[in-house]
This record gives structure tokens, sequence and C-alpha cells, in this order.
């Protein structure tokens, strides 16, 4: 299958917008990417990519190709991963993009039961928001996107997609702790630390907010759940996560509903790129975390 290690070379260049750095990463001569490229182009008979003072750009014809090679690459995955499960082995590599919030509970526990029953599939988790997803999707890096909140979009295929409500994450020292639930009018007298504008947990918090009167001062505002969960335990800090990605510490941080009327809910999506053909593992896995998911009881999100 010499020609698809060559067509390989086109797609890395594309990558990494630069000869050297993708003979660099396929450990092979610069020239022999090079001139394979220039064979290319005159097959096709036009450029494939425009050569810049520092580097080298698709064409639009190139952008074309290089849609082509993706899904043939994608497609050859989805053949071998069926013939290695024809031959009982169930191996196969399942890549998938998924919100910050699943990464320290969910997903792990998702992926260790499903290796007891395929031991030797392999795992690349990559944790992105779902405009990543998004792009991962579309360029083949990823077969399958958990994420919250996922817009819709004509060539994304939604398998699955279940209510998800924010909740409250503080000490289980604060003062709050002891309650049932919480309004954001009730934490707003503490030290706020929130997740950026652009995460998706928080424009939950941002709709309701344009609707209130209420005006919410944040302490510290992060990218990194990790870094606001370490903030709890100082100075009585309150945050507030997803329910399905609330990590309690085992039992050090506490988690509250949110009983303010009206307060938006979000969407926990699975979803994949419309027409593509999942690899055999791939798909097993989604039907392993669709029903890991409703195992957990969350309600079916309304379309």
């Amino acid at each position: 299958m010499n020609h698809l290690r060559f067509l390989r070379y086109v797609d890395e260049v594309a990558r990494a917008g630069s000869i050297r750095q993708a003979a660099e990463r396929l450990h092979v001569a610069p020239s022999a990417v090079n001139r394979r490229i220039l064979d290319l182009e005159d097959e096709l008979g036009t450029p494939i990519f425009e050569r810049l003072p520092r580097g080298m750009r698709l064409t639009t014809a190139g952008e074309l190709f290089v849609r082509y090679i993706r899904g043939r690459t994608a497609e050859l995955d989805e053949v071998r991963s069926q013939i290695e499960e024809l031959k009982g082995l169930r191996r196969g590599r399942v890549s998938l993009v998924a919100s910050q919030a699943l990464a320290p509970a969910l997903l792990p526990a998702v992926v260790a039961r499903f290796r007891d029953a395929h031991p030797l599939a392999g795992y690349a988790v990559r944790i992105g928001d779902h405009h990543q997803a998004l792009e991962a999707l579309r360029a083949y890096d990823a077969d399958l996107a958990l994420v919250f909140n996922l817009a819709p979009e004509a060539d994304i295929e939604v398998l699955a997609a279940f209510d998800q409500q924010l909740v409250a994450v503080m000490h289980r020292d604060h003062p709050l702790a002891g309650r049932t639930g919480v309004r954001l009018r009730d934490c707003a007298g503490y030290p706020l630390v929130l997740p950026n504008r652009d995460i998706a947990g928080r424009q939950l918090i941002e709709q309701f907010l344009a609707r209130s009167s209420l005006k919410l001062q944040p302490m510290v505002e992060s990218n990194s759940f990790e870094f606001l969960r370490g903030c709890l335990y100082h100075g009585q800090a309150i945050t507030f996560q997803i329910a399905v990605g609330a990590v309690t510490d085992g039992g050090e941080l506490v988690t509250l509903p949110l009983e303010d009327r009206q307060f938006p809910h979000g969407r926990l999506v699975l979803a994949r790129l419309r027409g593509r053909q999942l690899p055999v593992i791939a798909h097993a896995f989604g039907e392993h975390l669709m029903a890991a998911l409703q195992e957990m009881d969350m309600a079916p999100a309304e379309a």
C-alpha cells in the first residue's frame, strides 16, 4: 500500500504547513516528500500547494484532495477494524474528543469497563470544547465526540443527547454545604471561581444573568477545571459544573443543584461525522458509552 503512504505525505504537509516539519514527523527526507508532491501535482495537472516564503498552504484543489485522502484513510481504518473483528482479536483504536468536565471520572470509568470486553483495543482521547470537537470530526481526527452543548450542524450526526443541569460545587466545610440546593444569589456573597466565558457551562450562567438583575463578580476565571477545583479548598470559594462532570474528591467536595427558576439546561451530546462509516470498535464503544450514560439515569434531551 505504498500509494497510501505517499498520500499520507500530502496530509502531513497540509497539517504541518511545512515540508520540513512533515518530513520530521514521517521520519523521511524532505526531498522525498517534496518529490512525491511534485509527482502528484504533475499527475493531477494542477498545484495542490501554494509555495509561500514561510511554508506550504493548500490550494482549493488541494483542500479537495486532502479531504479525499482523509476519507480514504478513515475507510481503510474501518476495513482493518472489521478484519480484526472477524479474526476475533477485537483490536482497533477508538478516537474520541470529549469535554474537559468528563476527563477526571466519567471517561476513565467508561473506558475501563469497555476494556473488560475489548482488552486489545487502544484509545486516543483528546480533551476539547465543542468547536474543537467539530474540527476533529471533520478532519477525521476523531471517530466520536462527547461534548457539552454541541451546536447543530448539517454534517454532524447526533447519536444521543442527554439533559444536563449545572450544579454548584464547594468544599464540605462551606457555610452553604449543608443545604439541599442553592440559588445563584446565595452564592454571590462568596468568592466565585468560574470557567472562562467560552466554556459552555459558563455560557449557561451568562444566559441566566442576561435575564436577571443579579450581577456576579468572579474572583477567578480559568479554562482549567482542575485549577478551579483546587481553589475550592481555600477561602470558601464556589464554582459551577455540569452534574455529570462534578468530582467530589472522595467526599471533600459537595455538589448542590441550582434552584433558580428558568435556569437553562444544557445537552451532553454524543456525535459523529454524518455519513462516515465508523470502525467496528469505535461503533461498539459508542454503543457502550450511550448505555453507560443511560445507566446514570440521564434524561434524554429534547431535540
